[in-house]
């Protein structure tokens, strides 16, 4: 699929760059202290934040779940090309390295440690936006300059953050485009390109919007834990709900790989009844 729809690409580049000047007439937002001050601060088996440190394992199995789905011989059965699939090896293996870093960060928060769980959200986040403009755009740029730019670009903003952070001007701004600018763009590219072969956007909005769950219960992590009399915390539960939404895309590639061989069925038994 190299993407008809490429004639826009200027429209698309343009969108992007207006999004990433908007985003410079915020001003910087340093990291916010009362971030680490988690609800559940419980220590069990000598493991102290113990469920936000373990919840956060389920991302790493999720990442190998996904990472197990889409190389080897099931790769085969996914992919039309071997090229097509690296963009979601890498975004699963990077879903992966989150659920490490997180719990890494979690065993003791600060703002040092928290560059290690962000690191490798940058990553899955560029990968899974190289995957759509592969898909939608143009299938070489998309796995190869796209994908590198992409997850230059996402690394560069966390290595900028942290150094800005050790200034004493912390600035988040350029991580906040990392983490959401591509659900700004993805909607854009879906609408303007409708030819694919593997994304889907009903399973783009599924994505967005569980994982906009996750944050929702990031963001009501305390409220979460005393309505659940200590049971769960909202932090700890996004760690769930956020594995839940990294598998979305695995269930969209086998979607269209079904959809895919249906096609191309029933493209062979109109040839025959044709002949």
């Amino acid at each position: 699929m190299t993407g008809k729809g490429g004639n826009n690409l200027g429209l698309l580049t343009a969108v992007a760059l207006l999004i990433v000047v908007l985003a410079f007439f915020v001003p910087p937002i340093p990291q916010d202290p009362a971030y680490h001050l988690f609800a559940d601060i419980r220590t069990f088996a000598d493991v102290p934040h113990f469920g936000d440190v373990i919840s956060s394992l389920a991302l790493t199995l999720a990442g190998l779940i996904g990472l197990g789905g889409v190389t080897g011989a099931r790769s085969q059965t996914l992919f039309e090309q071997p090229g097509d699939g690296l963009a979601y090896r890498v975004f699963f293996l990077a879903v992966a390295v989150i659920g490490l870093g997180s719990g890494y960060y979690h065993w003791q928060p600060t703002t040092e440690r928290l560059f290690w769980d962000r690191l490798p959200m940058s990553v899955a986040f560029m990968a899974f936006f190289a995957a759509f403009w592969a898909d939608r755009v143009n299938r070489n740029a998309g796995s190869l300059w796209v994908l590198a730019v992409a997850i230059a670009f996402g690394v560069a903003s966390l290595v900028y953050w942290r150094w800005s952070e050790s200034a004493g001007q912390g600035d988040l701004r350029p991580y906040g485009l990392v983490q959401f600018g591509p659900m700004l763009i993805l909607p854009l590219i879906c609408r303007l390109n409708p030819e694919h072969r593997y994304t889907d956007g009903w399973y783009l909005a599924a994505t967005a919007l569980v994982y906009g769950l996750a944050i929702l219960c990031a963001r009501l992590d305390h409220q979460i834990f005393v309505i659940t009399g200590g049971g769960i915390s909202g932090h700890s539960l996004k760690h769930l709900i956020a594995a839940a939404a990294c598998l979305i895309p695995l269930a969209m590639l086998h979607a269209a790989t079904a959809k895919n061989a249906a096609g191309e069925s029933g493209e062979q038994i109109q040839l025959q009844i044709t002949l």
